[in-house]
């Protein structure tokens, strides 16, 4: 089973700038289509951004398009997220996740088309 581990967030004021990284366990990173979630308090997982296995493809959900750049290096088993012009709703847990099954040029949105999350950083965007 894949280890998932994000890292990177932080405190950070309106309009700046974070990188979130995800770094992941074994071989086989370079298979996976993977995905960033997030989760605010008192609100639903959403969908932030996926990418697939060869970094080809990507996908952003309309409230951080053009802000957020999803990307990855197979060569060092990491994901990574760029996040400029922060805003204070951008604030939540980020989770990265893992399509571990299949081969596929396609990117995934939903949480259930993944089977292998991070523990999430803690992202949180002062006003």
């Amino acid at each position: 089973q894949v280890q998932l581990v994000e890292s990177g967030g932080r405190l950070v004021q309106a309009g700046g700038s974070l990188r979130l990284s995800c770094a992941a366990s074994g071989r086989s990173f370079s298979t996976y289509a993977m995905g960033w979630f997030r989760q605010a308090p008192g609100k639903e997982h959403e969908f932030v951004s996926a990418i697939n296995w060869s970094g080809g493809g990507t996908s952003y959900a309309d409230s951080v398009k053009g802000r957020f750049t999803v990307s990855r290096d197979n060569a060092k088993n990491t994901l990574y997220l760029q996040m400029n012009s922060l805003k204070p709703e951008d604030t939540a847990v980020y989770y990265c996740a893992a399509r571990t099954t299949g081969i596929s040029g396609s990117v995934y949105v939903r949480g259930t088309d993944y089977d292998a999350w991070g523990q999430g950083t803690q992202v949180t965007v002062s006003s």
